[in-house]
């Protein structure tokens, strides 16, 4: 009988959790948030085979940018939420200015994507999905921008609108100074 078969394994897998309920407990709100390197690089080399495609200039990795869009996806992970905004409300490029100045510069603009997906997303994916939107698909056509930076978090149970899901979130920031 496959369907008394798998409700005997479910009963059985039931019975461990329940068992094992204080152990497993503490492990269960633990969040785990882990950076995504390869990924990283394959989006950006993803954006600008993309941008070279349409008679553009690549971005080049900017250190300062990679660090702004770490510090967006960490929090938007580990606090719930998915916007450009920052938790506290500030706007986006306050963020980035904060980590790419605009000091000493006589011209400064930022632009950022974000995406995020369950439980994952390829390069490929998710440079389809920017594509797909016309908001994305302006700053990754935007000729000004000069530098990206970019981050990919995979969260385990990511809470909040992510609803306990497994997800992986890609915050993108696009800058030129000069």
């Amino acid at each position: 009988m496959p369907g008394s078969r798998a409700l005997r394994l479910a009963a059985v897998l039931l019975a461990i959790l329940v068992t094992g309920g204080m152990t497993t407990s503490a492990f269960a709100t633990t969040r785990s948030e882990t950076q995504l390197a390869t990924l990283n690089h394959q989006v950006l080399a993803a954006i600008n085979a993309f941008r070279v495609e349409h008679h553009l200039v690549p971005l080049v990795e900017s250190p300062r940018l990679a660090r702004s869009a770490q510090q967006h996806s960490l929090e938007m992970g580990s606090d719930g939420y998915f916007a450009h905004p920052s938790a506290s409300g500030s706007a986006f490029w306050k963020r980035i200015q904060h980590y790419f100045s605009s000091r000493n510069f006589s011209y400064w603009s930022v632009g950022e994507n974000l995406l995020w997906s369950s439980p994952n997303v390829s390069a490929t994916t998710a440079l389809q999905m920017w594509v797909a939107s016309p908001e994305h698909l302006r700053n990754l056509l935007t000729p000004g921008w000069r530098q990206i930076g970019i981050s990919a978090v995979h969260v385990v149970d990511a809470p909040g609108v992510y609803h306990g899901l497994p997800v992986t979130i890609i915050t993108t920031d696009f800058g030129v100074r000069r």
